[in-house]
């Protein structure tokens, strides 16, 4: 049996796919509907497409373009098998500046380059985050491309007036819309780059990735609405663009050294102090 679950994400489609079929199911033959790169969770199984037969492990990549037909099966192993799957349109690719004439079905075993990118796109659909999922789809589709080319990442050049007007310019409306679901390709729109350009420009500049700059803009925002005592912190955890009110008081607690009612606690009081020092 197979379960298919989407993930919320910006303009990539994550999917986290779910597989219990072992040695005893009848392989049938499917077709990739997009440009695709499913990572290996958990578990293993076989895949044949393009004429070629490959086994996929923990840590490998299953490639797809749209049209290629494939036949996964499962002869080797039969507990099962769980991928995160990163699903792109042509048009996306060509907004984020990638090639997708470079694109092809296949497999690939465990890379180290692509491995980090793919655990760390892991750890934002745990946290359901939809900016940091597409940054990290987005430079995972980059890498994968460039090992297809057989070209290593482009040198860093130092950035001119321009990019560095053009990074400004986005980190100020990030942050004027850090409480709005955003993704990469809207905010790189903003500078007037595709989105992978915007990504490496934006941490050369800065110093964080687009996604790290709007996690702290938005702690700043919680920051400002916790010495208020109106609305209750889920209210603000959700106000602030945070999906889920865990995450939201993890994040806060490890940038702040306080939860947000120890937070909310100690801005209070000393809000009150003030009032009573000032008056008469």
């Amino acid at each position: 049996m197979l379960t298919v679950t989407p993930l919320p994400s910006g303009a990539v489609r994550v999917l986290d796919f779910r597989c219990d079929a072992g040695p005893g199911e009848r392989p049938f033959t499917e077709q990739h509907q997009s440009f695709s790169i499913s990572y290996v969770r958990r578990g293993s199984f076989g895949c044949h497409t393009r004429g070629r037969s490959y086994e996929l492990i923990p840590g490998g990549f299953l490639l797809g373009r749209p049209g290629d037909e494939f036949l996964c099966t499962h002869e080797h192993h039969g507990a099962g098998d769980e991928c995160l799957s990163f699903h792109f349109d042509a048009a996306l690719l060509d907004v984020l500046g990638l090639a997708p004439r470079l694109w092809h079905s296949a497999a690939l075993p465990p890379l180290a380059p692509l491995g980090v990118l793919a655990e760390r796109a892991q750890a934002a659909a745990a946290r359901a985050d939809g900016l940091a999922l597409d940054e990290s789809a987005t430079l995972l589709a980059a890498r994968f491309l460039q090992l297809a080319a057989g070209a290593a990442p482009p040198p860093a050049r130092a950035p001119s007036a321009s990019d560095r007007r053009r990074v400004v310019r986005a980190a100020l409306w990030l942050e004027a819309h850090a409480c709005e679901p955003l993704d990469v390709a809207r905010v790189a729109a903003v500078a007037g780059l595709s989105g992978y350009h915007f990504l490496r420009l934006f941490a050369q500049v800065t110093g964080v990735t687009p996604h790290q700059y709007l996690v702290r803009s938005r702690l700043h925002h919680a920051a400002r609405l916790l010495a208020q005592p109106e609305r209750s912190i889920a209210e603000i955890a959700f106000a602030v663009g945070f999906g889920d009110l865990s995450n939201f008081i993890r994040t806060f607690r490890r940038a702040a050294g306080s939860a947000p009612r120890q937070f909310r606690r100690a801005a209070i009081a000393r809000i009150s102090k003030i009032g009573r020092r000032a008056a008469p």
